[in-house]
């Protein structure tokens, strides 16, 4: 019997760690890719002057041969002079290209101050002109990057200078108020406050495990925690003031100009990325509305099972030992993307035909079956959007409990009731989350929060068939609670045959702004039913047969989203907390339940 036992977890295992498709997609052809036949010649700090005066630095590798050749240019805050940054330039030159990298203003060898964000439509504009006068510049120019290197790219391209021909944006967005800092309502504070803070505040890129981060997460009140990390970040204080799209975040985020595009953009993204929304955002805005045909009909999107290290078939990060709560995609999910972009930029900048217009406009990963599609257009035309309601017995608390999921409308029990407390907040445990200091990202085992009784847990009953969830996830919430603000979570879990708990999405909202996210709020009546639209962002996943579908719902996801107090006080300077009674309902009346885009075999 203990042998039979060991052998049927090592199958359960087998299938969360190496299930794989056969099915493949050639992401490029070696054939056609740019060749290495250049020697390379590199020019370190050379100044470009802005257009208030302040000289940037620049480093330049260039194909050491006459002529003039097509252009790449980076910028970045992070260091042009790394030892990868190196490596990338003359792996660029060599292929025919000249490749430009340049510190924004503010950080390393450039001079002037550093605003995250302010200045980089302007800087990249001029450094665009700039490249425009050299003798090298054949007259195409593109640009590469990800995250802040990425909105780089977003914020130069809304200033339209005629010599930007092409961009290769990876895990970014312009959506700098809705995707980088606030996500409906609730900050984005572990990334808010170990990024924006810490690591991008001052001259130089500051990555330190120093702090006791556990106890800066928890200062308060969260306007004064980046003094608890011992930096004074005014940035930061200035996000946190500024909950609601207001005046303050018009020239830092730029998602209302997307009919200033002219360029064909290639996006690559992941499914557990903290920008995922705003690309598939951004992808949707680009094709219908940017103001060239090329940019609209040249728009790509790649997204992978990947966190914001894009490329690689698990989370665990490089150097490290395996995890156990690592996720491993199978080989199909290792992508080599330098060539990607390679191919991209040999068909916009050098025109070689190697298959690049023709291809899809969208290139997803299946999560589950562990496979490549290609797609027409998202969300898919054919998603047959399903509802899946909440049912239980009356105590759906925990893992442990009674909570159900399914397709039938809700029977049993009207109603489940867990306390918040923001003295003990739900912990993170993976999900969409980025540059975070000790905090999981990406597929993680949730069971370790599921026994918590302030976890609803409802799942399905084992799936008989293959069931695929492509596209966007809503959930419908009918809730009340004894506090004048609180937040409410969501969150889709596959749960495999050996009860490891993945997840696949989630999403939250902040009940004051559940009527209009990032507009004015306005407190809630205790004890009043609302209903709440949280949006649960979208993926790629089939849940195999075996599997069940798991939604958990709870109050909080800390430190990945700040603490809602429940005092109704302003977050980014309440210090009271209060525990508050929570009531779901999912009744008849108040049918509680998840919309999954079902993509029919």
């Amino acid at each position: 019997m203990i042998a039979l036992v060991l052998q049927w977890r090592s199958e359960a295992q087998q299938d969360r760690h190496t299930q794989s498709s056969a099915r493949s997609v050639q992401h490029y052809d070696e054939t056609l890719l740019s060749k290495p036949s250049h020697r390379v010649r590199i020019e370190n700090d050379v100044r470009v002057a802005m257009r208030d005066g302040v000289n940037v630095s620049v480093d330049i590798y260039r194909p050491d041969a006459p002529g003039r050749f097509p252009s790449i240019l980076i910028r970045t805050p992070y260091n042009n002079n790394t030892d990868q940054a190196v490596a990338q330039g003359k792996w660029f030159a060599e292929r025919g290209y000249v490749m430009i990298q340049a510190d924004v203003r503010g950080k390393f060898d450039s001079a002037g101050d550093f605003y995250p964000f302010r200045h980089e439509p302007d800087d990249g504009f001029d450094t665009d002109e700039w490249i425009a006068k050299q003798p090298w510049f054949d007259g195409k120019l593109g640009t590469m990057g990800g995250s802040y290197v990425g909105f780089t790219q977003w914020s130069q391209a809304i200033r339209g200078s005629k010599h930007l021909t092409a961009m290769a944006a990876t895990v970014t967005t312009p959506d700098t108020y809705g995707n980088w800092f606030y996500t409906n309502g609730a900050l984005n504070y572990a990334f808010a406050l170990s990024w924006g803070a810490v690591s991008i505040d001052g001259r130089v890129a500051q990555f330190t495990g120093a702090y006791d981060w556990p106890s800066v997460y928890r200062t308060l009140p969260i306007a004064n925690a980046p003094a608890a990390a011992g930096h004074r970040a005014p940035h930061y204080r200035d996000w946190v003031a500024h909950p609601t799209r207001d005046a303050h975040w018009s020239t830092l985020s730029h998602e209302d100009k997307y009919g200033t595009i002219g360029v064909p953009i290639l996006t690559v993204e992941g499914w557990y990325d903290i920008f995922l929304r705003g690309a598939l955002q951004d992808h949707v805005a680009v094709r219908s509305s940017a103001k060239a045909d090329a940019a609209r009909q040249g728009k790509r999107l790649v997204i992978g099972p990947w966190v914001h290290s894009t490329g690689r078939r698990n989370n665990t990060p490089a150097g490290q030992a395996a995890d156990p709560n690592a996720v491993d995609f199978g080989a199909a999910a290792e992508v080599d993307l330098q060539r990607v972009y390679l191919r991209w930029f040999d068909y916009w900048l050098k025109g070689i035909n190697n298959g690049v217009l023709t291809d899809a406009p969208v290139r997803i990963f299946v999560m589950g079956e562990n496979f490549w599609r290609d797609e027409q257009e998202w969300p898919l035309a054919r998603t047959q959007y399903t509802n899946y309601y909440l049912a239980s017995g009356g105590r759906a608390n925990s893992l442990l409990g009674d909570g159900a999921l399914s397709a039938k409308r809700p029977s049993g029990a009207e109603m489940d009731t867990y306390v918040y407390d923001p003295e003990n907040p739900v912990p993170t445990l993976g999900g969409n989350l980025c540059c975070a200091q000790q905090v999981p990202s990406g597929p993680w085992d949730q069971r370790a929060a599921e026994r918590r009784d302030d976890v609803l847990v409802f799942t399905s009953e084992p799936l008989t068939a293959p069931l695929e969830v492509t596209g966007p996830i809503v959930m419908k919430l009918y809730a009340s609670t004894t506090a004048r603000d609180t937040d409410w979570t969501a969150k889709l879990v596959d749960v495999g045959p050996d009860g490891f708990a993945r997840n696949v999405q989630d999403g939250i909202v902040r009940a004051r702004y559940r009527e209009a996210p990032g507009k004015t709020g306005t407190l809630i009546e205790p004890g009043r039913v609302y209903e709440y639209a949280i949006d649960m962002w979208a993926t790629s996943n089939t849940f195999l047969p075996g599997h069940r579908i798991r939604l958990e719902v709870s109050s909080s996801n800390f430190p990945r989203f700040d603490r809602n107090l429940n005092t109704g006080e302003d977050p980014a300077t309440g210090t009271r907390l209060q525990k508050a009674t929570q009531t779901i309902y999912h009744s008849e009346r108040y049918p509680s339940h998840v919309v999954l885009p079902v993509i029919p075999r």
